[in-house]
């Protein structure tokens, strides 16, 4: 009777082992739904949590939808100048590359350069005034030499002394910055501001966030 209720114990045993969630690997983790958010992930990553109806949005909201705070794992290296919800910006903007231009559009079905920049702040619910000439008036004015990723860059290129384009910037190393904006001939694209159009035309750089 006593091997018996040993035997019976070894087998419930077993089966409990082999029926255990083994988590190897933070992706695993989160693909069996076991890794929590950081209680402080509302404010880098408020679009985590949140979806919208709105034309434009469900692309990158949908890309969104499982985010978690990584800002303090170990196996997320994140330099100590990049800001991390610039980060996040920049992966949400990239979504819109190849969308078309359109006047006043701020959706997947055209935008114009200040609709993009307004479509991605507004993913973090974040809001910006509507034209490049606004937001050109919004934060802190920096040097080009200090940009950094998640910055804004403003340029004049109607010829006037008026500011009227912006884009977001995804690269920067003092010499050259990348940007991803949305152009009136290519739609949303990431120029540099060594193209010689971009480098007359540059007028200033803003931070924000």
């Amino acid at each position: 009777m006593r091997n018996k209720n040993l035997f019976l114990l070894l087998f419930l045993f077993a089966f409990a082992f082999t029926q255990a969630q083994v988590i190897t690997s933070k992706k695993e983790a989160v693909k069996k739904g076991v890794y929590g958010k950081s209680s402080a992930s509302s404010d880098n990553a408020i679009a985590a949590t949140k979806t919208t109806k709105k034309a434009g949005y469900t692309k990158a909201t949908k890309a969104k939808k499982n985010q978690i705070n990584d800002k303090e794992d170990k196996d997320l290296v994140i330099s100590p100048e990049e800001n991390y919800l610039a980060m996040q910006m920049i992966n949400n903007a990239m979504q819109f590359i190849g969308v078309n231009y359109r006047p006043g559009g701020i959706s997947l079905s055209g935008m114009d350069c200040s609709g993009m920049v307004t479509a991605v702040f507004n993913i973090f619910d974040m809001k910006l005034p509507r034209s490049s000439n606004q937001m050109a008036k919004v934060g802190a004015k920096i040097k080009k030499e200090e940009v950094k990723k998640g910055d804004l860059v403003f340029f004049k290129t109607n010829g006037r002394d008026t500011i009227n384009h912006v884009g977001l910037v995804v690269e920067s190393d003092g010499d050259e910055i990348k940007f991803i904006h949305s152009s009136t001939s290519k739609g949303v694209i990431i120029s540099s501001t060594k193209e010689p159009y971009y480098s007359k035309s540059f007028a200033q750089a803003n931070r924000v966030l």
